[in-house]
């Protein structure tokens, strides 16, 4: 059974440790549940972006963001609404868009190949042939030097992938592989699949999904807010280096020592995650309202924009809240102050239209 080695080391620990301090903020953040849909679209739209450019895809952040808000299924859907790019390139937004939300309805079952295939399928579909979508290669591949055309990394042979990537199933789904942490893990799985390069094609963007969908599988989905793609894109040399690196420390995959690729792929989520739990803590409406609530809460976008409101002016009124929610009735604006007043999050002063209202403290 395929075991991967590597050491922990003090860089590895750092990384972990900002992880952890990361997650912890953003899944106990205050008032930040309504702004999930911000951030999971964010982080989708950036995952697709750079998860695409990655492999040389040229759509720029503005096209690939038509494409999803507007749910484009053709190039020629994409044409139609401004999006003047090759076709290829419009597809491979499309499938990824598609992979994503795949990992969105994953389950909680055991890994299996079968799991592999449907990921690499939404990722190559109509942009390889039939035959080579959702299968392993059946020809040799060598991964080149864009720059030089130098052979950078010759990946198994063809009759090897099978037994390789079963081989790696059974440790991850086994006791010894289930207790490493789920972070490491799912740098193993991405290095596996980017060495073992099960596939004609695409293998990049189905290792990297399949790394997501371990960390959302195991505990580390951290509400979907982040995107590593955008890191690794903007880390491109750090990225394919460790790959190429580790790749070339020996012949045989279970022989080769993975910390230097675990350094970069831990410093990628530790990175990523830091920067959005700043954004977090920016966004938070006011870290003091948990305590005074003792608990999490939900808020709709006008809810938010009320509290809003309260945490910059102290107080509302129902004449400042009907202008600034124009678009809709005074009795709307009433059932959003009584579910803030229920929460406890607000408390009502005086009667009738003259009534005022103030966060609680």
């Amino acid at each position: 059974m395929y075991t991967p080695k590597y050491i922990i080391i003090t860089d590895i620990l750092k990384n972990i440790g900002q992880i952890e301090a990361a997650r912890e903020v953003i899944e106990n953040a205050p008032l930040v549940p309504m702004w999930e849909a911000k951030f999971r679209d964010d982080a989708r739209l950036r995952a697709v972006h750079y998860g695409t450019a990655l492999e040389g895809n040229d759509l720029s952040l503005g096209e690939a963001k038509i494409i999803l808000e507007r749910e484009v299924e053709t190039p020629a859907e994409a044409a139609a609404e401004g999006v003047a790019a090759r076709e290829r390139d419009v597809q491979e937004v499309i499938n990824y868009r598609k992979v994503l939300e795949y990992l969105e309805k994953s389950g909680v079952n055991a890994y299996t190949r079968e799991e592999l295939w449907e990921i690499h399928r939404l990722v190559v579909d109509k942009i390889v042939p039939a035959e080579q979508v959702g299968k392993y290669r059946q020809v040799q591949v060598v991964l080149r030097n864009s720059v030089t055309g130098e052979v950078g990394f010759r990946p198994p042979l063809a009759m090897e992938v099978p037994y390789l990537m079963d081989d790696f199933f059974r440790y991850i789904n086994s006791e010894l592989g289930g207790r490493e942490h789920p972070i490491l893990r799912a740098g193993v799985a991405h290095y596996v699949v980017a060495a073992v390069h099960p596939f004609t094609e695409g293998n990049g963007r189905t290792a990297r999904a399949f790394a997501t969908l371990m960390l959302h599988r195991e505990g580390y989905d951290i509400r979907r807010f982040f995107a590593l793609e955008e890191y690794f894109d903007q880390h491109a040399d750090d990225y394919f280096g460790a790959l190429m690196e580790v790749s070339n420390l020996a012949p045989r995959l279970e022989d080769r020592d993975l910390t230097a690729w675990l350094t970069v792929f831990t410093k990628a989520l530790a990175d990523e995650l830091t920067r959005i739990k700043l954004k977090v803590k920016e966004l938070s409406v006011d870290i003091k309202i948990k305590e005074r609530v003792g608990q999490q809460v939900a808020l709709s976008p006008r809810q938010m924009k009320l509290v809003e409101y309260l945490n910059s002016n102290g107080q509302i009124t129902m004449a400042e809240a009907r202008k600034m929610l124009s678009m809709v009735s005074e009795d709307t604006i009433l059932r959003e102050f009584k579910y803030l007043l229920q929460k406890g999050v607000i408390v009502k002063r005086g009667s009738t239209k003259a009534a005022k209202y103030f966060l609680k403290k």
